[in-house]
């Protein structure tokens, strides 16, 4: 079989090039996302930055334990403890003690000042360490010393903590992290050095604190499970998000892992389709086969073979592709921003794994798409060597029709089991992105059933042929709309989540703000003490404060859950916010009770639940009032009383009756260090933007699919127009121009276009509405976000790539044979 396999692989190798291609190019993907995704498993340990010069570190607990009868579980809290002042006086007596404070410093008018200037006191400088290399240490209030060189001695900021003078500056010795820059220039931070006192005004609360002291005699003398003591390299743990590596690699895993996993799926959707369309053009050639007496099982496994050497050969060259174009994924991510710039990606070196993975899931790919078209080329009778009309038979096969009406029942009945048991699992992007995967393939193996009824008249002799071709032949249109329907069903579903669950997301903020003016910290972090209270001095409002925090519940004794929350004075909440109060009042909130949304376990109003604040207390709490869960962003508040020492970072500003909006808003923008935004910049502000990570992913999974959609096209038409030559002679000598034949190959693809578009605009429909479905059963504002924009530029790219196949392909039957 393999000889025959072979010869017929040489015989008719124009074929077998777009699987080829099509396989070739699959497991090249696949080889650059498993070796992409080998390079993101582990991040590398960073050395201590800020305190690579300090003996021990003394850090307020960052984690929260709680014992469960299967064993310890953990989670990071929003903040570290402060640590004791007990403590603090037990290591005082050990040694010099040194606190440290890290807090934001925003300065205005200094273009060449960096976006993320973080302040400290001086005395902490020596632990990195710093040295000066201008100027002196700071010594009055309005003092500072600054890394890198983007201030000199002598320069001068404004901040919202009044005005500052630069009187030195400073670069690390030596290299600090694994990293970070060595030597002169910013590092690793853009510091701003402080006084104590001044620094200490500013952010009161010290979590972390250095002790120069023996590591022993430190664990010996502190006892207290609200502190960490960190020595070696564990003193990274005292740096500003140390696990930042971490979470970009989680993001690059997955976007790695959406892009591999839509190439796997079009990869087989191709090559199967290509497969099948390629043994339906054979059935002369298996009837002869079977006529000069081949036995089906003989047919089967010839196909099987073919399948067999074309998938190796494919495998093989998509790996060596695949080592070549992994460094320039490396250097695409790293230069977009997605990746730290450590990242990279070593090849063969870093494992072998993704190449045995890439190579036999390729093979596999092959096989199984060449699976069902071997069974069919088996059923190939005798009579069929004999067969001259180029009409298909039945549009679908028992098991083509089959295994369809399956995967649609499957795709209905996963969605109506999602809607009914867990409708917040549809907005999760997993979700929306893998399960459009079922309706189109179900739909794709359906679509030979679809021609008919979708082609409509065309006027013109050519609209006349070629609706009359594309009826005839309704596997080979079906073969064209196939990729067209992946395409334009992908760029609907995945877009038009986003767009749909964005838009409810506005429509939610828009319905829960009552608040005539919101304000928030210009830095981004925590509004001021003092700035607060002259935002509540402005006559003729109504100030509603509320700050970010956490609480944590043990679900069935054994799952410790986190569930975000904010801290508000409920007298002044209802003023200013709508909330989605399903059950109980708001106004019934105190310090020894509430409000969740119907996500939690324990939802009924006057239930006793017991939590752990956002800094680790345990406490027993009332519920007072239940919301609905919305899209998502609806969290629990409870009072500042348990707010968890969490600063105010949104203030919620009503005005009264007979209040000037003019004069209010000017007293607002007044207060330093605030931004001041009226309910309508609010709410657009509040439309959810697609972060870069997000869009390069689309980006991939609609190029693979694009680029795939090309190749499917082209493999078909150009194999289309190999078996009509005789019809397109035929046409010629009945009178038909050249003109009006190329018109007639270009009708006929851009009608099989038409129909891909049309079923995957349907597929696009139904997973939006499914998803609109589940919007308003969490009570949130059910919406439709059709990306016409995207549709339009995707269905235009499939025309014209089904244009230009179509043109170049016919082209050549067009010429006369050689005498």
């Amino acid at each position: 079989m393999l000889s025959v396999a072979w010869h017929t692989l040489r015989a008719r190798w124009a074929a077998f090039v777009g699987s080829f291609v099509a396989l070739a190019l699959g497991v090249a993907l696949l080889t650059v996302m498993g070796q992409a995704l080998a390079a993101s498993l582990d991040a590398p340990v960073r050395a201590p930055e800020r305190f690579a010069a300090a003996p021990v570190v003394v850090r307020g607990q960052d984690t929260l334990r709680v014992p469960t009868p299967t064993g310890e579980r953990t989670k990071e809290l929003p903040r570290p403890r402060p640590v004791p002042a007990g403590t603090v006086a037990a290591l005082r007596a050990l040694g010099p003690v040194t606190e440290d404070r890290s807090f934001p410093v925003r300065t205005y008018g200094a273009p060449a000042a960096p976006d993320d200037l973080v302040g400290h006191p001086w005395s902490t400088a020596r632990f990195a360490p710093y040295r000066l290399t201008a100027g002196r240490a700071p010594a009055a209030a309005d003092e500072v010393v600054t890394s890198g060189d983007w201030a000199t001695v002598g320069t001068r900021l404004r901040t919202a903590d009044g005005p500052l003078r630069v009187v030195g500056t400073v670069e690390t010795v030596g290299t600090v992290g694994t990293v970070s820059e060595p030597g002169p220039g910013p590092g690793f931070e853009h510091a701003v050095f402080y006084p104590d006192a001044q620094a200490a005004r500013l952010a009161p609360e010290s979590t972390q604190l250095v002790v120069e002291a023996d590591a022993a005699a430190v664990r010996a003398a502190v006892t207290d499970e609200d502190v960490r003591i960190l020595t070696g390299d564990a003193r990274r743990l005292a740096d500003a998000d140390p696990g930042r590596d971490a979470e970009a690699l989680t993001a690059l895993n997955a976007l790695f892992g959406t892009a591999g996993g839509v190439t796997a799926f079009v990869s087989v959707f191709v090559v199967a389709s290509t497969f099948a369309f390629a043994v339906d053009r054979r059935r002369r050639e298996f009837g002869l086969l079977r006529t000069a007496g081949a036995t089906p099982g003989q047919i089967r496994r010839t196909v099987l073979a073919e399948a067999l050497l074309v998938g190796t050969l494919a495998s093989a060259t998509g790996c060596v592709l695949g080592t070549y174009g992994a460094p320039l994924l490396a250097d695409l991510v790293v230069d977009g921003g997605l990746a730290p710039k450590w990242y990279a990606i070593d090849g063969p070196s870093a494992g072998v794994w993704p190449y045995h993975l890439a190579f036999w899931t390729g093979l596999l790919v092959a096989l199984s798409g060449a699976l069902a078209a071997s069974w069919r080329a088996g059923s190939t009778a005798p009579a069929q060597a004999l067969r001259e009309a180029s009409v298909d038979g039945r549009a679908l096969t028992l098991g083509r029709r089959v295994c369809g009406t399956a995967l649609l029942l499957a795709a209905v009945a996963t969605l109506a089991y999602t809607l009914v048991t867990d409708p917040g699992e549809l907005l999760h992007r997993k979700s929306y992105i893998s399960r459009p995967m079922l309706l189109i393939t179900a739909v794709a193996l359906l679509s030979p059933l679809t021609v008919r009824p979708l082609v409509p008249r065309l006027p013109g002799a050519v609209g006349l042929l070629a609706r009359a071709g594309a009826v005839a032949a309704v596997r080979r249109t079906a073969a064209v709309a196939a990729p067209v329907l992946v395409t334009v069903a992908l760029a609907g579903s995945l877009l038009g989540a986003t767009a749909t669950i964005g838009a409810a997301r506005a429509a939610e903020v828009r319905q829960q703000t009552a608040a005539d003016f919101v304000v928030t910290p210009q830095d981004g972090t925590t509004l001021r003490t003092g700035a607060l209270e002259k935002l509540r001095q402005v006559p003729g409002t109504i100030v509603s404060a509320s700050s970010p925090t956490a609480v944590f519940t043990l679900e069935d004794g054994v799952a410790l859950v986190k569930s975000e929350a904010r801290a508000a004075d409920p007298a002044l909440l209802d003023a200013t916010v709508r909330l989605p109060v399903t059950a109980g009042r708001l106004a019934d909130l105190d310090d020894g009770s509430i409000v969740v949304t119907e996500e939690w376990a324990r939802h009924r109003v006057g239930q006793r639940v017991r939590v752990w604040l956002g800094d680790g207390t345990p406490k027993t709490l009332r519920i007072a009032a239940v919301l609905s869960i919305g899209t998502g962003d609806n969290g629990a508040y409870v009072t500042p009383a348990n707010a968890g020492g969490g600063g105010v970072d949104r203030v919620d500003v009503g005005m009264r009756a007979g209040a000037d909006p003019t004069a209010v808003a000017a007293r607002l923008r007044a207060v330093d260090g605030v931004r001041v935004v009226d309910k309508a910049q609010w709410v657009r502000a509040a439309q959810p933007q697609t972060n870069r990570t997000t869009r390069l992913g689309m980006l991939l999974v609609l190029g693979i699919a694009l680029l795939y959609t090309g190749i499917s096209l082209a493999n078909t038409l150009a194999m289309a127009a190999a078996e009509r030559r005789a019809d397109l002679t035929a046409l010629r000598l009945a009178g038909a121009t050249s003109s009006q034949i190329l018109r007639l190959a270009t009708t006929e693809a851009l009608t099989a276009v038409a129909v891909g578009a049309l079923l995957g605009l349907i597929v696009t429909a139904v997973n939006l509405t499914g998803l609109s479905a589940a919007l308003h059963l969490l009570s949130a504002p059910p919406t439709i976000a059709l990306p016409w924009q995207a549709l339009t530029w995707t269905t235009a790219a499939c025309a014209l790539l089904a244009t230009t196949t179509a043109l170049t392909s016919t082209t050549p039957a067009l010429r006369p044979p050689r005498p």
